[in-house]
């Protein structure tokens, strides 16, 4: 059942996200401004959650929230390069020049290397103990150590060694099969 937002509470929430909109707009960089509002949602669902367990009332400075806007553009940032995603748009709304001829296409050789690579690490992973292989499947899709703790309901220190132990036994077989990065 929702309850409805006590006027004050509708004006502290406008406030919150207002602030948080001119942080995220100082300092979002110009390759990321598509996602300036989820940036946004992102760092006000950190600040209400922080409001919440530290009673409503706790008054919340201009530079907390500018450090929460920050940190939500310094994990957007951390994902985007740990995806290595490319945008299929320029900035000036036309398409990339790879995208419009297809000069991108990979070399055959490497094509193959890559699915070799994929092979290799398919039967290692399918060598390990369960944990260990789901920890590693999930590290190698992005995931962070937290979000693996949380995803599998595991303790924060059993996800790092899980992730840190698979991820040595991992490279132990690749090169063991003349795998290398």
């Amino acid at each position: 059942m929702k309850v409805p937002m006590r006027p004050q509470e509708v004006d502290d929430y406008e406030h919150l996200r207002a602030e948080l909109v001119r942080a995220v707009s100082r300092i979002c960089p110009s390759w990321l401004a598509s996602r300036a509002d989820d940036l946004v949602q992102v760092a006000l669902l950190r600040v209400l959650e922080v409001r919440r367990k530290s009673e409503a009332n706790t008054q919340i400075s201009t530079s907390y929230l500018r450090k929460t806007a920050y940190s939500a553009l310094i994990d957007e940032i951390r994902r985007c390069r740990r995806l290595k995603e490319v945008s299929l748009e320029a900035e000036d709304g036309g398409l990339h020049p790879e995208a419009e001829t297809g000069s991108s296409q990979p070399d055959p050789e490497e094509v193959s290397a890559g699915h070799e690579t994929g092979r290799a690490i398919r039967e290692c992973l399918a060598q390990m103990v369960r944990p260990r292989r789901l920890a590693v499947a999930l590290h190698l899709q992005g995931h962070s150590v937290p979000e693996i703790g949380n995803l599998m309901s595991w303790a924060p220190k059993k996800a790092d060694n899980l992730v840190y132990r698979g991820m040595a036994d991992l490279r132990e077989c690749l090169e063991l099969k003349g795998v290398r990065p």
